[in-house]
């Protein structure tokens, strides 16, 4: 069972952009997870809503708004505009883009991220849209006035039986620090529980870029907050 999205959030507003080729292979689990959760029944036309050509999907979508810091001096992402449930090739946040490492290894269709909402809570996070790429780790390349960051926190829930990791790179693509879970992600103790958030960190020197991942297909992995500390 998918646990982590919320059963009272409609698919036909989380889906209504998303590629079949994307999405399809995990719809049937997901429609049987909710039936489930809800104890109604979910069926096919009710679950997916049209989909238009992935052509008419923007390439590059923005926050659009200025990046927020904390009292540690630390720049804040939150996610709180991104589209929930659109696939995009591209997230820009804060000095920061997101995107696929790499493009997709058993599919034509182009490599996209997107955002789900995090159960009980009124956050959202961004996760690799793929549902059978989950080995594809999500990259964020960090701007920050070409400086890159001295330390990246995400703070991310997953799945039930996702594992979890993050590491730091240099331009030149050189392993900096990875920081992983010892096992699983945390479960919930009980259904009107939140799904548990965890932290991890990574610190280097000019960290250019980080990369996260863990789930296993037909799981996610998501990240709905980043913070991090400018290169001095």
């Amino acid at each position: 069972m998918i646990d982590g999205l919320d059963p009272q959030f409609p698919l036909t507003v989380v889906y209504p952009m998303i590629n079949r080729r994307i999405i399809a292979p995990a719809m049937a689990t997901l429609v049987a997870a909710l039936a489930v959760a809800t104890g109604a029944s979910a069926g096919r036309g009710e679950a997916v809503a049209s989909a238009p050509s992935a052509s008419t999907a923007p390439a590059t979508a923005s926050a659009g708004q200025a990046p927020q810091k904390n009292a540690a001096g630390e720049i804040v992402l939150t996610f709180a505009s991104a589209p929930v449930g659109k696939p995009l090739p591209t997230w820009q946040e804060g000095g920061v883009t997101f995107t696929l490492a790499s493009p997709p290894q058993h599919s034509r269709a182009q490599g996209r991220v997107t955002f789900f909402p995090h159960l009980k809570t009124d956050r959202r996070g961004i996760l690799n849209a793929m549902a059978n790429e989950q080995a594809i780790p999500v990259k964020a390349e960090i701007a920050s006035g070409g400086g890159g960051a001295a330390s990246v926190t995400l703070v991310l829930w997953g799945t039930i039986g996702s594992h979890a990791w993050l590491e730091a790179h240099d331009k030149d693509g050189k392993l900096l620090d990875r920081a992983a879970l010892p096992g699983t992600v945390p479960e919930r103790k009980s259904p009107s529980d939140a799904i548990p958030s965890f932290e991890l960190t990574v610190k280097g020197e000019n960290i250019d870029y980080i990369v996260f991942g863990g789930a296993s297909n037909g799981g996610a992995l998501v990240a709905d907050e980043m913070r991090y500390a400018p290169a001095k």
